[in-house]
């Protein structure tokens, strides 16, 4: 695909997230909890915000299960391992505040069935997300990970999501960014530690050596912080996963998406993918697994079910091309 085809499909797909994301309607908790989303289709999706799930489940495929490593055989149970930082609708808790729920949730979920493992859903901090595949502690990231050409060198990745960024700002802002001169001087929050991050830093290198502004980068512990310091003026921008920009937009009615780009950079469109500790044995099985899902329909119903129809891979890759070492 060439660059302008790449930005326009990048830049469409992205507007058209945001659109599916859009909220028209709160739920009460007292129905159990649930919000709408616009569906792709012109109608209105319903999320479930509850503890009672009632997710999209299907078959185990033995074919696929038996080449899982004899070790997570034999234990019965797929160590998942997600991010405590995500948000809706990546990963949050349920109205009850224990629950964990979110389409990262229901696609490990999918892909446990398929492997006729129990899924263990673990949350910790983003950096614990590395520290426990690398330690053996957890078998697989389901967290909004991106491809990159460094992790590449640590861990094996298979493709289920695509992934795009967004740009966050108080609404009524004025800004639009679709570039590094567009953060130039600019105070941008992002998390630590992610492909945002690289992108950002990145950028700001672009400014610097172009003779403008670098970025002035900024780090909060949570999503809650970042937001009021949006509201407040401390910061311009908040640069954190599309899917969870739109949704906050849309939820809370402070602020807006004022830009997109792909998580890989102008040329390359970014993929989110499952991911292992490298030769663990286990990556061969997932991308099977998500594959089967994706032929069976499961995996479109959960994207359908988050709002995330645009997001979908039409298959799943073993570590294919990821973010570049130097973002440019």
């Amino acid at each position: 695909m060439s660059t302008a085809s790449l930005t326009r499909h990048t830049s469409a797909a992205a507007l058209g997230l945001a659109l599916t994301l859009a909220l028209v309607a709160c739920g009460n908790p007292s129905d159990g909890g649930t919000t709408e989303v616009a569906a792709a289709s012109g109608g209105t999706t319903t999320i479930n915000l509850s503890p009672d799930q009632n997710r999209v489940t299907t078959a185990k495929v033995d074919s696929i299960a038996a080449k899982v490593p004899e070790e997570v055989r034999k234990r019965g149970t797929l160590e998942v391992v997600d991010s405590s930082g995500s948000a809706a609708p990546l990963t949050f808790y349920a109205t009850d505040n224990k629950t964990v729920i979110g389409v990262e949730t229901d696609l490990a979920h999918l892909v446990a069935d398929v492997l006729g493992l129990e899924p263990k859903i673990n949350t910790v901090s983003w950096e614990n997300i590395f520290v426990g595949l690398d330690s053996g502690k957890y078998d697989v990231g389901f967290s909004n990970i991106t491809v990159t050409e460094e992790r590449k060198e640590k861990y094996d990745f298979a493709t289920y999501r695509e992934d795009n960024l967004g740009f966050e700002a108080k609404k009524g802002s004025g800004l639009k960014i679709a570039g590094p001169a567009d953060v130039a001087g600019r105070k941008v929050a992002v998390s630590s530690g992610t492909n945002q991050e690289k992108l950002l830093v990145e950028w700001s290198k672009e400014n610097e050596k172009a003779g403008r502004e670098p970025v002035d980068i900024a780090y909060y512990q949570n999503a809650s912080d970042t937001y009021l310091a949006l509201q407040s003026g401390r910061i311009d921008l908040f640069l954190g996963p599309n899917p969870t920009a739109a949704y906050h937009v849309a939820s809370a009615g402070k602020t807006e998406v004022v830009g997109t780009y792909s998580g890989a950079g102008a040329t390359l469109q970014g993929l989110i993918a499952a991911t292992t500790k490298k030769d663990s044995g286990l990556v061969e099985p997932l991308a099977d697994a998500l594959n089967q899902i994706i032929d069976n329909g499961s995996y479109a119903e959960v994207l359908k079910r988050w709002g995330l129809t645009d997001e979908a891979v039409r298959r799943s890759e073993i570590n294919p091309p990821g973010l570049p070492r130097t973002n440019k």
